[in-house]
């Protein structure tokens, strides 16, 4: 038996037959085997291994991309099948759904798979072959693993970090043109795809065709993307890779998102937009007439163009492509709060652009195609300024105003006026040049609120009695005149 078995393969069956004298000879065996008996033995083997064997390594499927291998202390992710040298199945991962997780190197495996795992990457498979003595030994493990017998693991690695490990980020593309990088209390706008190591996607903001919109520094996401999104300029695209100790632990996380217990994330981000509740409106100018003397201000009536955009670059709207000017009243609240202040201090012919933070835009809930929480970029060029009155006034007099001017609005002379007089007169002096109103606002709105305020009793007409110029007026009076 000793000269049939040599150079047997394991699974390789063979018919052997053995003559007396290589076998129990002219005695026997008492009993069993009868004196000068040929032997026949039909075998089938399921197993060798030799005491200077080691663990043996075949890698099968290799990653083009391999930036870490598995080093002793490292945490590891990885499905496996188990079988016996004959491929007989003992155990498999992939039966029980779960990777198997564990720390590589320290003893918390066999021998031999502390040793087969060492240098492996995420997404390679391999198969590691486990001599006895390396694996369970002469007693096996009391289940299903017999004594003495040679382990073979098909692995496949799906995830890897050591607990000293931080955040790894990747530029994969940096604008050229970089002003200002987040810093901790901005607010941030953007777009991701989450992924484990091995590529499984779990989550994308592209998905739901709306970006994430959070606070980076305070705590409002998992501790690695905080850091991962601090210094990041807007428009770049950069890949932040989580080990589980900053992401979301050896619990994971369930319900929509299907993230592993002591999974490391993957974090490819496009960053749209990002401003800090402390900023004010940002203004840049490009071209200013020489001659400017006449700067706009509260009350004054602007017509001008503009072409509004995200700070993406994603055009929202333009007065330009309509065809026609975009006419307001300054200070009158005709416009958001931020274009009411990067209109300020301008004078006709002048080009700027105007950066609004969303406080001073339209807020956390947006309007219309502007998204909530979204910094607006304005590229302004003013067209026209009439001058407004002073702050108070809807009319004023240019020159002094008549000591006779009742009497002058009264034609009729009978003490009282009504509200067609007092329009008359009023537009007359307008088209006379004597008095001016509001521009911007309708006229005939303006001359009725003035007449309301001078009826203060309410009856429709104005009488001598109730007549007063805004100098006669109280401090708690009406000011229209």
């Amino acid at each position: 038996m000793d000269k049939a078995l040599v150079g047997m393969c394991v699974n390789e069956r063979r018919f052997v037959k053995i003559p007396p004298k290589l076998a129990y000879g002219s005695e026997g065996v008492s009993g069993v085997i009868p004196p000068n008996a040929v032997l026949h033995f039909d075998v089938l083997l399921i197993d060798l291994w030799n005491s200077e064997d080691e663990v043996q390594i075949q890698t099968y499927l290799k990653p083009e991309k391999c930036t870490r291998t598995i080093q002793v202390s490292d945490f590891v992710r990885y499905h496996y099948n188990g079988t016996f040298l004959d491929g007989t199945l003992f155990d498999s991962s992939h039966n029980r759904m779960k990777t198997y997780d564990t720390y590589v190197g320290i003893g918390w495996l066999i021998p031999g798979m502390d040793k087969g795992l060492l240098g492996m990457c995420v997404g390679e498979k391999r198969i590691i072959t486990i001599p006895p003595y390396l694996a369970y030994g002469e007693e096996g493990d009391g289940k299903e693993i017999p004594g003495q017998a040679s382990l073979v693991f098909d692995v496949a690695l799906l995830d890897l970090h050591n607990p000293k490990d931080g955040i790894t980020i990747e530029n994969q593309q940096v604008p050229e043109s970089c002003e200002r990088k987040s810093q901790t209390g901005d607010f941030l706008r953007y777009h991701y795809n989450g992924t484990l190591l091995d590529g499984t996607l779990f989550d994308s903001s592209y998905s739901r065709n709306h970006t994430y919109d959070t606070y980076i520094g305070k705590g409002y996401v998992i501790a690695g993307m905080d850091e991962g999104l601090l210094g990041v300029c807007i428009g770049e695209k950069r890949r932040i890779i989580i080990p589980p100790h900053l992401g979301y632990g050896e619990e994971g996380r369930g319900e929509l998102r299907k993230i592993p217990g002591s999974a490391v994330l993957v974090f490819d981000i496009h960053v749209t937009d990002f401003h800090n509740p402390l900023d004010s409106v940002n203004i840049t100018t490009h071209y200013k007439p020489s001659n400017c003397t006449v700067l706009s201000k509260k009350g004054d009536y602007l017509k001008y163009h503009y072409n509004a955009s995200l700070l993406d670059g994603t055009l929202l709207d333009s007065t330009i492509s309509l065809g026609k000017t975009y006419n307001i009243v300054l200070g009158s609240g005709q416009v958001v709060l931020g274009m009411d202040m990067g209109l300020r201090d301008m004078c006709v012919g002048e080009r700027r652009t105007v950066i609004i933070p969303p406080h001073l835009g339209y807020g956390e809930a947006g309007v219309g195609e502007v998204p909530g929480s979204a910094v607006l970029v304005f590229d302004i060029e003013l067209l026209e300024l009439v001058s407004g009155l002073p702050d108070g006034y809807m009319f004023v007099w240019h020159g002094d105003v008549s000591p006779n001017l009742f009497e002058e609005i009264d034609k009729d002379n009978n003490g009282e006026v009504f509200l067609e007089e007092f329009s008359e007169y009023i537009q007359a002096q307008v088209d006379s040049g004597k008095g001016k109103l509001a521009p911007g606002f309708d006229s005939a709105k303006i001359v009725k609120n003035m007449f309301t305020n001078q009826d203060r009793n309410g009856d429709g007409k104005i009488t001598a009695e109730e007549f007063k110029l805004k100098d006669q007026e109280t401090s708690e009076g009406h000011d229209e005149l």
